[in-house]
């Protein structure tokens, strides 16, 4: 759990003065309160076409006539509810449906299937299914339309003045956009704060991806409060260390192995290709970069004749690749590649492999963040080692490791 998030909770148990359990059971059936109510108010908004006070766009005889309470039965006990009216009498709650004085399955289930991404469709067809309410896709996206602020805060919330590492990568999705699908890039960046915890700083939809709009991410991380980046992981996107030098000068960059590994074997034949990766081993496991270098050389002499672009491809990146080499193991371990945001990336692919093309850019993001919401709950605890690895930092950045006391 990030730290704003923590200090959130921290001041409404304060503010609840919550001692106990009781306590607790009662801020959660607030909060599952507030959301039915923000639920059924979606629901009558989308029945009437505008929003409260947008007359303007108001195209209906019907209007909003007040609230009449209603108490129903809820997996956290009894909860009262102010269901909206219009003065037609034409709108009924699908949420809380007129005779339905047990709401704890169908909350359940709405707040378990948002917590999963699930599609607006998929939502609509398992109301339907399972406890015969209707409620159309454009409601159900309406709903979760009520995402959106909460996504916004989540992106421009303050950060950390300082960390120790982060990892930026990029991840693809098909989105419609005016008639077309096009292919967007979702920016993500990892960081890792000098308590050893990992959080995901923000989460980006642009167009494919490019070393100026990593500018743009990296110039807004800075107007967040992050002053200083020890270390920045990254792919092998051409002019991504220009970028990063331009926002943060003293970062130190390490180009993934794994990806240049992958790149250097595009030019290698396939029959090749198990030989050669084998022989790139003893470079990037070297103790030191000098003996990293002998180990290139004789990748050199063994295949330039052959393979002369693959070769070339480690020579010209070198100053990159062998960042890794100034740092103890325990950090070599945890910068010389982007495995940790791959695997966040693969968590976020598992929820949304089956969607072919995203309606819009808003409808990528909000199933995306409901997922990182999800993942990040369960990053509790500091890296592995991380008090050897803090003591090893401070030996190497000096005063740029402010640790309170």
């Amino acid at each position: 759990m990030a730290k704003r998030e923590k200090s959130t909770l921290r001041k409404l148990i304060d503010e609840r003065g919550i001692k106990d359990l009781d306590g607790v059971h009662a801020l959660v059936k607030e909060l599952t309160s507030g959301l039915i109510q923000e639920i059924m108010d979606a629901e009558l908004e989308d029945e009437l076409g505008y929003s409260k006070y947008d007359y303007r766009n108001k195209q209906t005889s019907n209007s909003r006539n007040g609230h009449y309470k209603k108490t129903v039965n809820s997996s956290q006990g009894e909860i009262e509810l102010q269901v909206p009216r219009d003065r037609e009498g034409a709108y009924e709650p699908a949420i809380v449906p007129k005779h339905e004085m047990d709401i704890s399955a169908i909350e359940d289930k709405i707040l378990f299937l948002y917590s999963q991404g699930t599609s607006t469709r998929d939502i609509e067809k398992a109301m339907r299914e399972m406890y015969g309410i209707e409620v159309d896709a454009s409601r159900v996206s309406r709903i979760t339309d009520k995402l959106l602020p909460m996504i916004r805060e989540w992106q421009n919330r303050p950060l950390e003045s300082v960390y120790a590492m982060v990892m930026l990568d990029a991840i693809h999705y098909k989105v419609r956009e005016e008639g077309a699908v096009v292919r967007k890039a979702v920016y993500i960046c990892i960081g890792t704060d000098l308590d050893g915890r990992k959080d995901v700083l923000g989460l980006w939809v642009g167009a494919t991806e490019s070393a100026k709009y990593w500018l743009g991410v990296l110039t807004g991380l800075k107007n967040r409060g992050v002053e200083d980046i020890f270390i920045a992981s990254v792919d092998g996107l051409t002019g991504f260390s220009e970028a990063i030098a331009a926002v943060y000068p003293r970062t130190d960059v390490q180009r993934c192995i794994i990806h240049q590994i992958r790149s250097s074997s595009r030019y290698v034949s396939y029959k090749d290709v198990k030989a050669f990766t084998a022989a790139l081993k003893p470079i990037y496991k070297a103790p030191t970069e000098e003996a990293a270098l002998a180990a290139l050389d004789e990748l050199e002499a063994a295949w330039v004749s052959k393979y002369p672009a693959a070769i070339k491809s480690w020579r010209t990146h070198w100053d990159e690749l062998s960042t890794m080499f100034r740092y103890p193991e325990e950090i070599r371990r945890i910068i010389y590649t982007t495995n940790a945001i791959e695997n966040f990336n693969r968590q976020l692919r598992k929820v949304t492999k089956t969607k072919a093309a995203f309606v819009s850019d808003d409808a990528l993001l909000k199933q995306l963040y409901l997922v990182t919401m999800q993942v990040t709950e369960k990053w509790t605890m500091p890296l592995k080692a991380w008090g050897s690895i803090l003591s090893q930092l401070m030996v190497l950045y000096g005063d740029r490791v402010q640790v309170p006391l």
